[in-house]
């Protein structure tokens, strides 16, 4: 992570500081520490320090916020809980960063219905630890414990994608404050509706540049009878792909089908105390009943050994399951800490899961012939794939080199008709990488942007350069 910018808070007119002391006491902060600790995130990109730091507690404080920020002219940045990989939530023009953290309370479970109402600083670890006894679970699992503004602020997505969809499929309804300081809402608990712009995807993936949200309702889903994880190595990278690929094909419905490569298999080994054979192995999670599961697990069984999978083996026990998604989930720190001291730099693309193979091996022989450690991880159920690189923080060059292979990572995935990114969003790192892929719809974008938030307050540089 570069250097820490200037630590003044100069940029917030006087007059705007005073409202914010009147109105939030010591729920605003000017100190360099908290500053500091929301001018950067889990991305490699340099930090940047906001003039103020402001935690809000209700829908109320969001629209002073906001209507304070358009009546000063001052740029506002909404924060999560800080574990996005492309700079989504720094504050490149400083201003204020609105922490949404103790936004946290569940304000309506709809059992029968299937839903919750949240809050958007509630995280998805909590959610599922307060449906739990209901018999419900909030699929969408990005592997960080994130929160769920962030996650639909950035269309999150994650290892159970491949069944259950992404933060496009899990929100129904919104609520947001505009750039007028309005607060409303974007669609009503039905499961379909034809009434009028789809607003609620409007604001979903939209990065916070289009409004503030403050209430999320989601899909649930009834917890399954049965789960089962496995694990397989492979022998070669399109052999695990190509497994995936035929299951798919066949009509299993993988819960989850997660690929590490064998340096990410080395780094998780260490990392976790695991003994797994250091080769591309995949994770695989199986949902429904006793007689589904089995004949899933068998039909995947025969796929893998037909494409050099060895060594396959399972569990429905709840810690051992836990114990090899906790391995997962740690894979991009167990990577970046392949060397001591490292920054971590994770990239993201998605194709077309028929190309995945070819794309991977790709990847894999660029890597190879690098001078970087890096390892590939992803989600080869629907074709989203990272590659980690472990980087010296003193060493500029290395940061050039790795910034090369990702050109050249996300231009092989747009000739093959795939994107820039699969569920990290754009932020700071695939601007240019946007245009690329999507040409004069960005246009569209940039008018869109400019037409709800004209003074452009909302989270600016992020996206495309607009407002």
């Amino acid at each position: 992570m570069s250097g820490l910018a200037e630590a003044s808070t100069s940029g917030l007119p006087a007059q705007a500081r005073a409202s914010l002391d009147e109105r939030f006491g010591d729920r605003v902060s000017y100190s360099e520490a908290i500053r500091s600790q929301h001018g950067q995130s889990e991305a490699h990109h340099a930090a940047r320090l906001p003039d103020a730091v402001v935690f809000a507690e209700n829908g109320e404080d969001v629209v002073f916020v906001v209507r304070l920020c358009s009546a000063h002219d001052v740029k506002l940045t909404a924060y999560g809980a800080g574990t996005s990989m492309e700079g989504n939530a720094i504050p490149l023009d400083g201003g204020i960063s609105l922490d949404m953290s103790r936004m946290n309370r569940i304000l309506r479970v709809n059992a029968e219905d299937f839903d919750v109402v949240v809050e958007p600083g509630v995280t998805r670890n909590a959610l599922n630890n307060h449906l739990r006894d209901r018999g419900l679970f909030f699929p969408v699992d990005p592997g960080a414990d994130a929160t769920i503004g962030g996650m639909a602020s950035t269309r999150a997505s994650g290892t159970n994608a491949v069944r259950y969809g992404t933060m496009r499929e899990a929100v129904l309804g919104l609520r947001v404050v505009t750039a007028d300081g309005r607060e409303i809402r974007t669609a009503r608990r039905a499961r379909k509706s034809a009434a009028g712009y789809d607003l609620t995807h409007l604001f979903v993936g939209a990065e916070g540049t289009l409004g503030i949200i403050t209430e999320v309702t989601l899909r649930l889903h009834p917890i399954p009878e049965v789960i089962l994880s496995a694990v397989c190595s492979f022998e070669t990278l399109e052999g695990a792909a190509a497994t995936v690929i035929q299951a798919i094909q066949c009509g299993v419905p993988l819960a989850r089908a997660e690929i590490l490569d064998d340096v990410a298999m080395g780094a998780v080994n260490r990392w976790a105390k695991l003994d797994y054979p250091e080769k591309t192995t995949l994770f695989f999670e199986f949902h429904g009943s006793q007689s589904a599961v089995t004949e899933q697990v068998e039909t995947v069984k025969q796929l893998a050994d037909g494409n050099g999978g060895g060594g396959f083996q399972w569990s429905n026990l709840p810690e051992e399951r836990a114990r090899l998604w906790k391995a997962r989930h740690e894979a991009y720190y167990a990577a970046v800490n392949l060397r001591p001291g490292a920054v971590g730099w994770s990239t993201d693309v998605c194709v077309p899961i028929s190309r995945l193979p070819e794309c991977i091996a790709d990847t894999k022989r660029d890597l190879e012939a690098a001078s970087i450690p890096a390892a590939i991880l992803g989600h080869v159920g629907d074709g989203n794939f990272h590659v980690i690189f472990s980087l010296d923080p003193a060493a500029p060059h290395e940061m050039e080199e790795a910034g090369a292979i990702n050109a050249r990572l996300i231009a092989r995935a747009l000739a093959i008709d795939g994107t820039c990114t699969g569920e990290h969003g754009v932020g700071l790192g695939k601007r240019e990488a946007l245009v690329d892929e999507l040409g004069d719809s960005v246009d569209i974008m940039c008018e869109i942007k400019r037409a709800l938030d004209p003074r452009g307050i909302f989270n600016p540089g992020k996206i495309f350069v607009a407002g």
